[in-house]
């Protein structure tokens, strides 16, 4: 498997004025906003005419007044990664870095991602919708404990709860409805916590993710030092190929296009288990798939650039 770069010796100028659009009004936005800044200083130093965009009711009009030539999208959450702002640039014609509008929608929806996965034999676990008003007793006791208790509309385990007992699952059904999502509820995997990368046609080396504390909530994934990265997992030659090539189908069987990642668990058993994909994933100093486009050999400015080459 060889990481072939579609950038290779292609001239900026044929990309046009890039517009980088970050923030927006998810509960994401400051990740955003530095996701956003990271990818702007990329284009710049890679010679790319990009000026980043601060996104709020006003976009269509700063886009209609601006004219980019295409749009690399640093949105994270509702709003940016969901087909709301791919639906906009699709209507306005412009073309824009990561999964289309359908695509979006799908994997911002885990349960709608499970269900694709579910259906083509893609390993991912059990689950249960609570729904207002249900009595869920016998659902929770088919899952057992512990759980998984999660908006599925939101991402960088925002609203996330472990929950180990029926005491301690009122308030985080309760942390989780605080963002009008529904609510998804799944066993809690103990086992090694796993990434994939996607770009293009390619999935990177896989990223074992040890957070030092509890597991890997908000605070772990973008604090410096709170988390242990191995890149690439200490996992036998077999094993990987398969978890690679695996993500990389699940990724397809999504729709999903230009770049993304696949997280997963590897149980106690070796058994693979595919959680979600993330259609647009971060690119902050904590980020992975820059730490393992690192490892290929190729820096946080040239993989920015490959992807957005993977949009022409």
């Amino acid at each position: 498997m060889q990481w072939s770069l579609r950038s290779k010796n292609k001239s900026p100028e044929t990309l046009g004025r890039v517009a980088v659009l970050m923030g927006g009004d998810s509960a994401e936005r400051e990740v955003s906003l530095v996701t956003g800044k990271n990818i702007l200083e990329a284009l710049q130093a890679m010679q790319v005419d990009a000026y980043g965009v601060d996104v709020g009711l006003d976009i269509a009009m700063q886009l209609q007044a601006n004219r980019p030539d295409r749009a690399f999208i640093a949105l994270h959450g509702p709003g940016g990664e969901d087909g709301v702002i791919q639906g906009l640039l699709e209507w306005m014609k412009i073309p824009y870095t990561g999964s289309d509008v359908t695509s979006s929608a799908v994997c911002m929806n885990k349960a709608l991602t499970k269900w694709i996965w579910q259906a083509n034999n893609i390993p991912t676990l059990p689950m249960h919708l609570i729904a207002d008003g249900e009595n869920y007793q016998k659902q929770i006791e088919a899952l057992g404990f512990p759980l998984c208790v999660k908006p599925i509309g939101e991402g960088s385990s925002v609203g996330v709860t472990r929950v180990d007992s029926w005491e301690t699952l009122p308030a985080a059904i309760e942390k989780a409805s605080q963002f009008k999502s529904t609510i998804m509820l799944e066993p809690w995997i103990v086992g090694r916590e796993l990434t994939v990368g996607i770009v293009g046609d390619y999935a990177l080396p896989i990223i074992e993710i040890r957070p030092k504390t509890e597991f890997y909530n908000y605070k772990n994934k973008y604090q410096p030092g709170s988390t242990e990265y191995i890149c690439p997992a200490q996992i036998a030659e077999p094993l990987a190929r398969e978890i690679r090539a695996l993500s990389l189908k699940a990724f397809n069987l999504l729709g999903c296009r230009h770049w993304g990642r696949i997280d997963l668990m590897l149980d106690e058993n070796e058994g693979i288990w595919l959680l979600e994909n993330n259609t647009i994933p971060g690119m902050t100093g904590t980020s992975l798939v820059p730490k393992a486009a690192k490892f290929e050999g190729v820096n946080f400015e040239q993989l920015v650039y490959e992807i957005l080459w993977q949009s022409v």
